[in-house]
């Protein structure tokens, strides 16, 4: 019995274990659409096909399953593009089945003809077009198999009209997830036990690679009495129960784990592709270990280069090892972290008629489910997630630190919160990331999906306007002009809250949490707050001053003390 292109591309995605397909309807893929309607693979319309990538993105990331997009020719399946960058670069099993106009017309510049596999080649593990009906099921497989190994996104471009093409599909091309053992050979395991006997103050430094390696990671510091630091990524991984745990390095980390890594003679990084080099030390060896031979040695300058899973990597290597009595450098490690966090809860203390971003964070992060899930808008909401939200070993966090986008916070819940709707799902919006996509909004209203939003509106581009600052510029450009976003959220239909004074923040908060549909929560908090550094150099405290003299000669002298009352003071 013949079947449609539509039908075979619906099955092949459904067998591979998608559940959902998000994006527009119309046009080229209305006889996908209408196959979809017939199966158990959920169609969820968004209002901005960006959005949909997000979506799809966000479920992917935190279910390690297949979920799907699909956009109508030219501008509908161009509008994914940002989405589907930020899903393929934080590893997201997304397939994207992009369309394009019918085969007649491929090369005549007709209307919205666009050559989609040149866009999305750079931003995908796979991207191939269907150019014969018979091939349908076979490449859409091999796009999942794709997406689901190599944890990225997949891409399929098909014609218009070869959806509608009927084919007789007798040959039963299906999706193979292996799940293979990588551990370097002995003589490599043994120059790194060698080193490790050799080394007097080792560090681990653990990334996203090491996120199904944690009991693993605690055996291996216990061993030999190591702290471990970890990457912005892996931190609701590696952070929960584990009393070798240090934090953070680079700009959004602490002091503790920016020294443990620069005072060692020994670092081993383990599943880590920490992008800058100046946060690596400079006089210590440095192993690293990966899946990938590509990334060994690409960040900075390495001695030993493995390739291995983690978690086997460390079970292979445990017998070559002996107990290590020295921990000195450890507990050296461990005071100034117990240091750092004092100096996290200080800031995030209500001491002023201010509302602290900080002090919002904590607040979230006590009041929040266990097992909540949260999102983060790039820019100062995810620094302040990283920093305040606390990692129980059930709560899940994604923002976006490898392609560093905008607006991808409640976008990203949508989708999480299709896939889990009995848990928490917060997205931590910044005004100006919630409103670049906030059309998307009323999506969350007509599917009743229940996301909370907490907008942390402090009327400008907040990062950016800490960047020009602490490099001695006045501050251009990034001011905004703010509606009362409860008011707009109760007019899409949303339930939404405001505050401006901390003595409303906890039960308002609480409030919101207990609303049962989607909600929204603007809180009006402090400008004049500076992402500060682990670190502060001298040039930063000079770049610093420079804009408080260009601000005073300006005649902006308050924003100068509010500055430094807010930074430096408190």
């Amino acid at each position: 019995m013949s079947i449609t292109v539509s039908e075979v591309i619906a099955d092949t995605l459904i067998k591979a274990g998608a559940k959902r397909c998000y994006g527009i309807v119309g046009d080229t893929i209305n006889h996908f659409t209408n196959a979809i309607s017939k199966t158990s693979l959920e169609w969820i319309n968004v209002r901005h096909e960006e959005v949909g990538a997000f979506a799809a993105g966000g479920e992917a990331y935190m279910t390690r399953q297949l979920a799907v997009c699909a956009g109508t020719c030219g501008p509908g399946s161009l509008h994914f593009v940002n989405g589907i960058f930020e899903s393929h670069r934080n590893g997201s099993p997304v397939v994207l089945i992009a369309s394009n106009v019918d085969s007649s017309e491929e090369g005549m510049g007709f209307p919205q003809e666009l050559d989609q596999t040149k866009i999305y080649d750079q931003c995908s593990v796979f991207c191939q077009r269907i150019n014969h009906p018979s091939q349908a099921r076979r490449i859409v497989a091999q796009a999942a198999q794709a997406a689901l190994t190599h944890q990225g996104v997949a891409v399929v471009v098909v014609n218009g009209d070869i959806f509608k093409n009927k084919i007789e599909d007798d040959i039963a091309w299906s999706v193979h997830q292996p799940q293979p053992v990588i551990r370097p050979n002995d003589a490599d395991l043994n120059a790194l036990a060698g080193m490790i006997h050799s080394a007097k103050r080792i560090t681990i430094y653990a990334g996203i690679g090491a996120r199904e390696a944690h009991d693993q990671l605690i055996a291996l510091a216990d061993k030999i009495k190591a702290p471990i630091a970890h990457s912005s990524r892996s931190k609701e991984f590696v952070e929960p129960n584990n009393p070798f745990n240090v934090g953070m390095t680079g700009i959004l980390g602490n002091l503790a784990g920016m020294q443990a890594m620069d005072e060692c003679d020994l670092l081993l990084c383990l599943g880590s592709d920490f992008a800058y080099t100046q946060f690596y030390p400079k006089n210590a060896q440095i192993v690293q270990v990966d899946t990938q031979a590509k990334h060994l040695g690409r960040r900075t300058p390495i001695n030993l280069g493995l390739v291995g899973d983690v978690a086997d990597t460390i079970e292979a290597l445990l017998p070559l090892l002996e107990q290590r009595c020295d921990d000195s450098h450890l507990n050296n490690a461990l005071e100034q972290w117990h240091k750092d966090k004092k100096e996290y809860e200080g800031k995030a203390r209500h001491e002023s008629e201010l509302i602290h971003p900080q002090y919002l964070a904590q607040l979230l992060s006590d009041k929040a489910d266990r097992n909540a899930i949260f999102t983060a808008d790039g820019g100062s909401p995810m620094v302040w997630l990283l920093r305040h939200l606390e990692a129980t070993g059930e709560r899940r966090f994604l923002t976006s630190l490898l392609h560093g986008t905008m607006a991808n916070a409640y976008p990203q819940a949508l989708g999480i919160a299709n896939a889990y709707p009995q848990r928490q799902v917060i997205a931590m919006c910044g005004d100006g990331g919630l409103t670049m996509l906030l059309g998307d909004l009323l999506t969350l209203v007509q599917e009743q999906i229940p996301v909370k939003l907490l907008v942390f509106n402090n009327e400008s581009l907040g990062f950016v306007e800490m960047e020009q600052r602490v490099e001695g510029l006045l501050d251009n450009f990034t001011s905004l002009h703010n509606p009362n976003f409860a008011l707009l959220a109760e007019q899409i239909g949303l339930q939404g809250w405001q505050v401006d004074t901390p003595e409303r923040l906890p039960d308002t908060m609480q409030a919101w949490l207990d609303h049962k549909g989607p909600a929204l929560l603007e809180v009006k908090v402090n400008r004049m707050e500076l992402v500060m550094p682990p670190k502060i150099e001298a040039n930063q405290v000079a770049s610093t001053a420079l804009f408080g003299i260009k601000a005073v000669l300006n005649g902006r002298s308050n924003e100068v003390i509010s500055l430094i009352r807010d930074n430096f003071i408190k």
